[in-house]
């Protein structure tokens, strides 16, 4: 076994350097004399276990993974694999960063495809115990090797892989999704709800309004024979969904309404409305069912005077201001109506605006949202698009000052959330009122755009026929 013994003779060779005993390197390590000499000495040798390997590296003051590339061979150490080292070393290689060793191992066992029930375990453990990025690898492995399309270990595994992507940018969320998408009805029923209740979230932040009424379309739908079923069938199995059962169903009708309301589309929209305002007959809602039957009853009366004020009903104002006010958390997506709604209709609002002046100026670039239900993402493009509204607002009142102020603050909001096509039309409008803008203000702008610059010098390549953002 070759590299067997190259990882015994390097250890060997700084033994020897270091002027080391098996005694006295026992002691570095806290491994005794007898696991040396079986190690090293022995016919045939002892397999080396991971944490034995990491005592010896750290003794030796060699980084983590210092003879990793050389442990591989150890997990195979008669030509077969041996999961009680290969398991523990494929975790501490996820760990330490070492994805290099992690697929020359993987790739060794898929020689035989039979070890992919347990490298998808092994990834199912990983993510039981929030390690999520570490079990990405092993998905993977499942997603390329799976040889039967239909198994429902590869569409757990896109829909694991998914499910992590929520943390990520949006281009790897949507890459993530695409590929889950033709696994979504071939997973497990409660996976079955949640990825639909993803999917849903993630192209409504995408702007990308047909694929979200669709996929809200099919969670209502989902949700519904899942709740007519839970009715006939008495003995209920327990759903380990993500949230409680009433959150799906009222959902599919929340984000359909919210759908057509952004396509302007709001006689429909208010036809959803009812779907999801009193959802207090639902079973077994519990304390968690209950708290979240209040949230969709609050959403339904915020959407439908949303509704009426985009369409120009200025008489609902100061029923909506004072909703507004006794509910903190639906101040800025409220602005953002407002706002909109005085674009299109060509109302003043200085009032308004002069009344939340203190929650607007509070609304900084980390728009802490501890208080409130509404993701961080979600909140992050709603700053953005009531900046855009504010600018536009700002412009049509001749307020110039203050409308570079707003098209600042959303270019800097575009820029970190990665919104390529709000950002050009903000970028379009500053060059358009540049020669009303304060020094201050041009710098600003300049240094927006020498951020821009740099990340796009970090890019590996940029075509000239791509947009660099």
């Amino acid at each position: 076994m070759e590299n067997a013994t190259t990882i015994r003779s390097e250890i060997e060779k700084e033994l020897k350097l270091g002027g080391y005993t098996f005694n006295s390197f026992g002691q570095a390590t806290g491994l005794n004399r007898g696991i040396f000499s079986a190690m090293l000495n022995g016919n045939p040798p002892k397999p080396i276990s991971v944490r034995q390997m990491d005592l010896i590296t750290k003794a030796l003051n060699y980084p983590e993974d210092w003879l990793y590339d050389l442990y591989v061979d150890e997990c195979f150490y008669d030509g077969r694999p041996h999961w009680k080292r290969v398991k523990p070393f494929l975790i501490r290689c996820v760990e330490v960063g070492n994805l290099q060793c992690v697929e020359k191992v993987l790739s060794r066992l898929m020689e035989d495809l039979n070890h992919i029930p347990t490298i998808f375990t092994l990834a199912e453990e990983l993510y039981e115990e929030g390690k999520l990025k570490e079990a990405i690898p092993f998905y993977e492995c499942v997603i390329e090797n799976e040889k039967y399309q239909h198994s429902e270990r590869l569409a757990i595994s896109h829909y694991r892989i998914f499910s992590i992507s929520v943390s990520e940018s949006m281009e790897k969320r949507l890459e993530a999704a695409l590929r889950f998408v033709p696994f979504r009805n071939r997973v497990p029923l409660e996976y079955h709800l949640d990825g639909l209740l993803k999917l849903s979230n993630l192209y409504f932040n995408l702007h990308q309004w047909k694929e979200t009424e669709r996929y809200a379309d099919e969670l209502r739908a989902l949700a519904t024979i899942v709740c007519r079923s839970r009715e006939t069938n008495k003995k209920n199995v327990t759903l380990k969904t993500e949230r409680h059962l009433v959150v799906y169903y009222g959902q599919g009708y929340l984000i359909k309404g919210n759908a057509l309301e952004k396509q302007e589309k709001y006689e429909e929209a208010m036809k959803y409305i009812s779907g999801y305002a009193d959802l207090s007959w639902f079973e077994n809602l519990g304390e968690i069912g209950q708290k979240e039957v209040q949230k969709f009853t609050l959403w339904a009366n915020a959407n439908q005077l949303n509704l009426k004020i985009l369409m120009g009903d200025t008489g609902s104002l100061p029923i909506y201001i004072q909703f507004l006010k006794n509910n903190p958390p639906e101040i800025l997506l409220g602005l953002l109506t407002i706002v909109e709604s005085a674009n299109k209709h060509g109302f003043l609002i200085e009032n308004i605006l002069q009344q939340f002046s203190r929650e607007i100026n509070s609304f900084n670039d980390e728009l802490s949202m501890e208080t409130s239900y509404y993701e961080q993402s979600f909140s992050y493009h709603t700053y953005a698009d009531f900046c855009y509204q504010l600018t536009i607002y700002m412009f049509n009142s001749y307020s110039y000052e203050n409308g570079i102020y707003y098209v600042l603050k959303c270019l800097r909001k575009c820029l970190q959330i990665n919104n390529k096509e709000k950002f050009m039309i903000c970028t379009a409008i500053f060059g358009k009122f540049r020669a009303q803008a304060t020094k201050d203000q041009i710098s600003e702008y300049e240094s927006i755009m020498e951020e821009v610059l740099i990340s796009a010098s970090k890019k590996p390549e940029v075509h000239s026929n791509n947009r660099a953002f």
